[in-house]
């Protein structure tokens, strides 16, 4: 109790906190898509070195691809357990705690079928039995549900990766033309919802992952599915399905093009989002769909003669992150890639920000680091109903979880502004809590109220002395 104590008075020395004047109008968690440079194109230090890069330039999420095929590569005794030796789970294991580490969360997106599971057939066939499915997803979400020592808890995952694409969900149409990936899909997505809040019920499981462009035809080159007549056709084949968020991939259908392009529907690009998210409230009788931007990028060149120029890349991230945080319904936002991969020249996708050589792309890095800052979601936004005195308001520590234990106190100095005036003052420790956060309980005087806007400032140490500041901003309605 002794140390406990002392952590909070020293947290007052640590508090002095300058109240922010201006805050961003929404907060998404931004980051990288690069399984290459996060888990096996590099030595160990360099792909640490990777991750913890980008975290220097704001990233608070990344997102990982578990390919169930190459996880499972033979058919586990107890499929369940996450911890069944059939699994391969080193290089997820390093990534997601070196992200950690780094105060980073983290996506999961599984997909791909494994032969054992699905007749010997490839990856984008579906599994014979969806039950499967549900069993892998299970043992990861249980593996990274915050009651395994050592494992850290993982808060977001989402099911397969672009299933209206022939080349990751197969067949998308059957030999009398009608298309069958849809309903196909809407069994994945619920096989995986249900393994995956199995084995963590705070996770949050988003589904979709959508390409942005399709024909819609079962005949020609590519006959593959547009996002909006798969998400169409995935409500009309389970309209009571269960998900958290809805996942799509918006690129431009050039290199070149804005990230402001006004494409065909049912394609979508970001500036259609509005529309498909008032149509998956639609089509899914929903009162809100959150929609999570899980793959964006522009390729540049010379890495690729097809992409653009250095600094027209940097402008386009800007304006890329600026049109998502416009968006009430966008919680999330990852830039695909971090680092174009040295090891594969002629596949590799030529967005990052920098080069296979980990040199800049001119001021890529810092436009993406500039844009990122204020929409930090472990800064939270929260609405509080007026007159409310003594709110719970619920911060992210992740970095914590790093180095404690599940129940640690958490030492912290809070201050409570309205606009630059300091209302009120207070410390406190609190457990941390298995999805690495604490819970605070701030003082509004004399109550919140409707129309203003308040700000919750901490600074938390922990018994190591790590020191975390975090800041929530407070709405009145």
């Amino acid at each position: 109790m002794r140390r406990i104590v002392r952590l909070v008075i020293a947290l007052s020395i640590l508090a002095g906190v300058v109240a922010p004047t201006t805050f961003a109008a929404q907060r998404m968690w931004v980051g990288f898509h690069d399984d290459p440079s996060f888990r096996w194109a590099f030595p160990a230090s360099e792909r640490e070195a990777n991750i913890a890069g980008s975290a220097q330039n704001n990233a608070t999420i990344m997102r990982l691809l578990v390919q169930w095929n190459v996880t499972a590569k033979t058919r586990p005794a107890n499929a369940s357990d996450p911890f069944d030796p059939a699994y391969e789970f080193d290089d997820l294991d390093e990534a997601v705690r070196i992200a950690q580490q780094n105060d980073q969360e983290v996506i999961l997106t599984i997909s791909g079928t494994p032969r054992w599971a699905n007749g010997d057939k490839t990856p984008n066939f579906m599994p014979t039995r969806v039950s499967d499915f549900t069993a892998f997803a299970r043992a990861i979400a249980s593996r990274y549900s915050g009651r395994n020592e050592g494992y850290p808890f993982v808060r977001f995952y989402s099911v397969w990766n672009e299933p209206n694409l022939q080349q990751f969900l197969s067949p998308q149409f059957d030999s009398r033309g009608r298309s069958v990936a849809p309903a196909n899909y809407a069994k994945l997505a619920a096989a995986g919802y249900a393994g995956i809040k199995a084995g963590s019920p705070r996770a949050l499981v988003a589904i979709g992952e959508t390409s942005p462009r399709g024909s819609d035809k079962a005949t020609g080159i590519r006959p593959i599915h547009s996002p909006g007549k798969f998400a169409e056709l995935v409500a009309k084949a389970n309209p009571r399905l269960k998900f958290d968020a809805w996942s799509h991939h918006p690129y431009p259908s050039r290199p070149s093009s804005p990230p402001s392009q006004v494409v065909k529907w049912p394609n979508v690009s970001l500036a259609s989002l509005p529309r498909f998210d008032a149509s998956l409230k639609t089509w899914f009788k929903r009162k809100s769909v959150p929609i999570w931007v899980t793959e964006y990028g522009h390729q540049t060149r010379p890495q690729d003669d097809l992409g653009i120029p250095y600094a027209l890349q940097a402008r386009y991230i800007q304006q890329a992150m600026s049109i998502s945080a416009g968006y009430p319904f966008v919680d999330m936002f990852i830039w695909f890639v971090y680092r174009d991969d040295q090891h594969d020249q002629v596949t590799q996708w030529d967005s990052g920000i920098y080069t296979h050589t980990g040199a800049p792309k001119g001021t890529s890095p810092a436009r993406f680091s500039a844009s990122a800052r204020p929409l930090d979601a472990r800064n939270g936004l929260v609405t509080l109903p007026r007159g409310t005195l003594t709110p719970l308001l619920n911060v992210f520590t992740r970095r914590y979880c790093a180095t404690d234990t599940t129940g640690t106190p958490i030492g912290m100095t809070w201050r409570v502004y309205q606009g630059p005036r300091l209302i009120s003052v207070g410390q406190q420790s609190a457990p941390l809590r298995a999805d690495c956060t604490v819970a605070a309980r701030v003082t509004v005087k004399g109550g919140v109220k409707k129309g203003v806007t308040y700000t919750a400032t901490f600074a938390l140490n922990d018994i190591n002395g790590v020191v975390l500041n975090r800041r929530i901003t407070i709405r009145g309605a």
